[in-house]
């Protein structure tokens, strides 16, 4: 099935009322079991569906997650490109999306010709590609990446070698200028929700929490302007943090601040205020939305565990080219 034919599915309407949720939630449940399912579901999901997920994380835990499950049938609740790469990890599985249409600004903003002209012009570079790329992308890499693990890698490589960052400019500035690396070309793509985080709504949130953590994703447009600030004692560097989704959760955590402002997309707020109850979790920009993320509604899970569809395939060369860069990934 391709990305654009698709069935007609139920809409998030559906599931009008908290009985309503619960009963779809029991039987997502039942269905899961009777075909030896696993639901893996991404931080910025709607509350329903993570709240039934077998197992919630950013894009590196959904990875590692796929790459141990011994279930039969893997279900993503995430997009596209994260489905692609748990079918690279798991060749001979059942792999599900419950939209194949769910996309990504980022993972759109370079295509493998252009990647192939870029490489040409710089033969001796490695590429390093964020895992919000299209399997194609990692075919052509050297190493993938996560925002939890992007500077241990491209520190690991030898200091002389020219390096291919792509496709987010802000996490390979932020990447590039925490290490120094003068010899890191960057990829101008973005991930439109983070890009349009506004310095200014996050510094007005901030002002009018005083004493509160502000927690940045190294994606947002805005991480350098408000590290500078921090730096030029604008916001205070102590309580100033740029983290990956899952640095946020443990700092939520951990923190003895009663108050954290979340500088990324508004899905991770629901794990946040979970696993930190006692903790009052604020979004630092409310507009910081994925409609993409949000195609995903416990209705379309509830249809592709009776139907087991649609299908996520990879081609196998491509999988299999894939799978070194993904697997430098894992071991980091």
């Amino acid at each position: 099935m391709s990305r654009t034919a698709l069935p007609v599915l139920p809409t998030a309407q559906a599931a009008t009322s908290a009985a309503d949720t619960e009963s779809i939630h029991q039987e997502v449940r039942r269905l899961a079991r009777q075909h030896d399912a696993v639901i893996l579901a991404h931080n910025y999901q709607v509350p329903e569906v993570q709240d039934v997920a077998d197992f919630v994380g950013d894009s590196l835990g959904l990875a590692v997650e796929a790459s141990r499950t011994p279930a039969r049938v893997i279900v993503m609740c995430g997009v596209y490109f994260m489905a692609e790469t748990a079918k690279i990890l798991n060749p001979d599985k059942i792999v599900l999306i419950p939209d194949l249409t769910a996309g990504c600004s980022l993972a759109d903003s370079i295509t493998v010709e252009q990647l192939k002209v870029w490489k040409q012009e710089h033969p001796e570079a490695l590429v390093v590609s964020y895992v919000n790329t299209t399997a194609a992308i990692k075919a052509e890499s050297d190493y993938c990446v996560t925002s939890g693990n992007a500077l241990a890698v491209v520190e690991s490589i030898p200091a002389n070698r020219p390096i291919l960052f792509l496709p987010d400019m802000y996490l390979g500035t932020w990447i590039k200028t925490t290490l120094g690396r003068k010899n890191m070309e960057i990829w101008a793509g973005e991930c439109h929700v983070h890009a349009g985080i506004r310095t200014s709504e996050v510094r007005a949130r901030h002002a009018a929490h005083p004493g509160s953590e502000l927690l940045i994703h190294p994606e947002c447009g805005c991480t350098s302007r408000l590290v500078w600030a921090a730096g030029k004692g604008a916001l205070p560097t102590e309580t100033t943090h740029v983290l990956s989704t899952e640095g946020m959760v443990k700092q939520a955590r951990t923190s003895p601040a009663t108050t954290m402002l979340v500088a990324t997309e508004t899905g991770l707020l629901h794990r946040l205020r979970k696993e930190a109850p006692e903790k009052t979790i604020l979004a630092a920009d409310e507009r910081a939305v994925c409609r993409y993320m949000k195609q995903i509604t416990l209705p379309k899970l509830q249809h592709t565990l009776q139907t087991l569809s649609p299908r996520v395939e990879v081609d196998r060369e491509v999988a299999a080219r894939a799978r070194q860069a993904i697997d430098r990934m894992l071991s980091v």
